[in-house]
């Protein structure tokens, strides 16, 4: 649901002719004089400022212009005779409204060639010595904040040098990222070692069902699943646009939308490790342990972890092998390669 708040801004609009920025309800560019296009963009300007001046309030609130049948002419909205030709307004087409405006990227700031001059990059000359900006203008000030069509057209899309500054930024980082992992993870030094001690351990779970309580999940509730109870909460999203008015102002205008979530508790019989049986040892053997087991329980995951210790000039280096084929060439007394990074850590081992 949609409400307006009564806040009115007035938004501006470039010449098409010499990309003079105007302010919205001017007919003809300050600039060079042309008129204002029947297609106009608008646009809100980087700083929101509310309407206040009754004037202005009365004409933001006369309802979208209307062009004149006889002669083209644009009028106020609560106009009944054209201002121009006299003619009955009746016949005249009001411009479209309705459609949202976006807000201008903040002001960015340039300086002039010839006296270095700060300016806003919406001058095209300097406000200190006159000197043409237009070689200077940033192309952000035209593209990056463009509005809607007064007819209430496509969204502008996102100027492709700001994407692909964007996107630069973005691969930058990772770029550091990945230039610091490799840096402290790196193999930096390699030292030699002999395997002074082997250990493996495994583990093994023993599992029954036992009844879990589940309260306040999202989701599917399980088709096995009993006491359950389940209930909706209700919030309410509100965001705020611009929307157009068709007379170069736009209302500041609320909508609200009842998003709804629904919650359930219920209790269901899931399977349950109640305990967990390891076993370890220094050969190249490893086994897992044999529970036994009543009908309501079975074995749960498998898991082992293995272990060398290497003795080097810098002292005793572990390294944890893959997998049983690994561990296995690791024999008592045998000589290593050990490549470490800047951590101390193995990164690889080598005959």
């Amino acid at each position: 649901m949609s409400k307006g708040s009564g806040k009115f801004i007035q938004l501006e609009w470039e010449c098409p002719q010499c990309d003079g920025r105007n302010p919205g309800p001017e007919q003809s560019c300050l600039s060079c004089g042309a008129p204002q296009p029947d297609d106009v963009e608008f646009v809100a300007p980087a700083e929101r400022k509310y309407v206040s001046d009754e004037k202005s309030l009365k004409a933001a609130r006369s309802g979208a212009d209307i062009h004149c049948g006889f002669c083209d002419t644009r009028n106020p909205g609560n106009a009944e005779i054209c201002s121009q030709c006299g003619g009955d307004l009746a016949e005249g087409e009001r411009r479209k409204a309705g459609g949202e405006v976006h807000q201008r990227a903040a002001e960015q700031k340039i300086r002039c060639s010839n006296c270095d001059a700060e300016n806003t990059s919406s001058n095209h000359t300097c406000a200190e010595c006159g000197a043409p900006l237009a070689q200077q203008k940033l192309a952000s000030a035209q593209s990056d904040a463009k509005g809607i069509k007064a007819s209430g057209g496509a969204k502008e899309k996102a100027s492709p040098k700001k994407r692909g500054c964007i996107i630069g930024a973005v691969l930058a980082v990772i770029a550091l990222c990945v230039a610091g992992a490799v840096f402290l993870f790196a193999p930096s030094e390699s030292v030699a070692g002999t395997v002074s001690d082997v250990h493996w351990q495994t583990s093994i779970a023993v599992q029954e069902q036992q009844e879990v309580r589940h309260d306040n999940e999202t989701g599917s509730v399980p088709s096995d699943a009993y006491d359950v109870s389940c209930h909706t909460e209700s919030e309410q999203v509100c965001t705020t646009e611009l929307v157009d008015q068709g007379n170069g102002f736009a209302e500041e205008v609320e909508s609200c939308d009842t998003q709804n979530e629904e919650y359930c508790s219920y209790t269901a019989l899931e399977w349950q490790t109640i305990e967990t049986f390891t076993m370890d040892g220094n050969d190249y053997n490893p086994s897992y342990a044999s529970p036994s087991l009543s009908n309501e329980q079975r074995l749960g995951n498998e898991d082992i972890d293995y272990s060398v210790n290497f003795s080097t000039e810098k002292g005793n280096i572990d390294y944890a092998p893959d997998d049983l084929d690994e561990y296995r060439q690791f024999q008592l007394g045998s000589s290593w390669n050990l490549n470490l990074n800047r951590l101390g850590t193995v990164v690889s081992v080598e005959r």
